[in-house]
């Protein structure tokens, strides 16, 4: 990893990354694409040093409380926190000024900043965002290789539903021919609703793939999946949407499940809730 000092930490819709790449592993990972210009490899991860006092600077400045989000580029709970924790220390800030927070993870090192995020949600908001993608232990070890199994996501997501803090799940994305099962379907969202998740968000059964997470998608197709490469290019070619071929009973099945179990799974609504933050109640005088 490396360290630089950044001149800004949070966009123009309150989102901020503290590191840039990632030492997760995943095989389908879109933040490798080419657009996003790296200039160092991608597990050699960037960190923002200066990220906490920016975002104090940032806080400090605004005139109304708003929820902050973080991990929609680079996950929040990389290897590299457990040591810097610098993730916990924008927390702190977040809880200080009170503001909302939402984070979106694949890790349980978020549970070392439960208190934290307990605090701020009884302050605020806080909403914890877990993306699950196979219910499948085995192959989650091989499509996620460096992070916890869903398993423990969802002891995750279960011990937040103990603390009171309002969660959602990532099923995404769905990659033919490996985790593009009916049966999947089911059993994520079946521990979305054990759970008690807010919504579960998903693009579409499809997975999306260009140049930069296209060759390394398919290097690891080549040593964990031999010969799907091939099929993988005679049937979507250089797409950038690569769709299931099941995709309609994929998503017919998530759709009756989600309803089956009272889930909210429509886009609008869930981005909606994680961008609202609530309003103070306003005191009444009896008379």
């Amino acid at each position: 990893m490396h360290k630089v000092q950044v001149k800004g930490i949070l966009s123009a819709k309150n989102g901020m990354n503290v590191y840039r790449g990632c030492t997760h592993g995943c095989i389908y990972c879109d933040a490798r694409s080419d657009c996003y210009n790296f200039t160092h490899d991608f597990e050699d991860i960037e960190v923002k040093e200066n990220a906490p006092e920016l975002l104090e600077k940032a806080l400090r400045a605004k005139r109304r409380r708003c929820m902050i989000g973080t991990g929609a580029m680079c996950d929040p709970y990389l290897h590299a926190e457990r040591e810097l924790e610098i993730t916990r220390r924008c927390l702190e800030i977040i809880h200080k000024y009170g503001f909302g927070v939402t984070l979106l993870t694949k890790s349980d090192l978020i549970m070392r900043d439960i208190d934290l995020l307990e605090k701020i949600n009884i302050g605020a908001k806080t909403v914890v965002q877990m993306t699950l993608t196979t219910a499948d232990e085995k192959l989650c070890r091989i499509v996620e290789p460096n992070v916890c199994t869903t398993a423990r996501r969802l002891e995750v997501l279960l011990e937040m539903k103990k603390r009171g803090i309002p969660t959602v799940i990532w099923f995404t994305p769905q990659l033919p021919y490996i985790n593009d099962t009916v049966e999947n379907v089911r059993r994520i969202v079946e521990m979305g609703a054990m759970a008690e998740v807010r919504g579960i968000i998903t693009f579409g059964m499809v997975l999306t793939l260009r140049s930069g997470d296209r060759e390394h998608y398919y290097a690891q197709l080549d040593h964990h999946f031999p010969d799907l490469k091939q099929r993988y290019i005679r049937e979507f070619g250089d797409r950038y949407e690569i769709p299931c071929p099941n995709g309609k009973a994929l998503w017919e099945t998530f759709v009756y499940e989600c309803e089956k179990n009272g889930i909210e799974r429509r886009q609008d609504k869930i981005f909606a809730y994680l961008d609202e933050f609530p309003e103070p109640e306003q005191l009444t005088l009896e008379i």
